[in-house]
């Protein structure tokens, strides 16, 4: 499975790396607002928004690309390591 995480803090990147890992996941992780967004999400299977830490602009880019790829998304307030671990469950049973 697929995922990519927008939003969430910088500090964190490599401990959601970490977790998607765990779960048998491939991940990308973008926490900042690239040029090329849309062309560098890819085709995933779930893209989780981490909602408190995210622009509008990332926000519009995601629901997008997910509509365009068919791609569940998932939105969450908090972006903590356990947030991302109760995502993950949910979708890799």
């Amino acid at each position: 499975m697929s995922v990519v995480i927008i939003g969430g803090h910088e500090r964190m990147e490599t401990k959601y790396k970490e977790i998607c890992k765990r779960y048998h996941c491939k991940s990308k992780v973008f926490t900042k607002m690239k040029a090329d967004l849309n062309h560098k999400i890819g085709k995933p299977d779930l893209i989780i928004l981490f909602t408190a830490t995210v622009s509008h602009k990332m926000v519009r880019c995601a629901v997008v690309e997910s509509e365009r790829t068919k791609a569940a998304l998932e939105r969450s307030h908090s972006s903590s390591a356990s947030a991302l671990i109760n995502i993950l469950e949910t979708y890799t049973v």
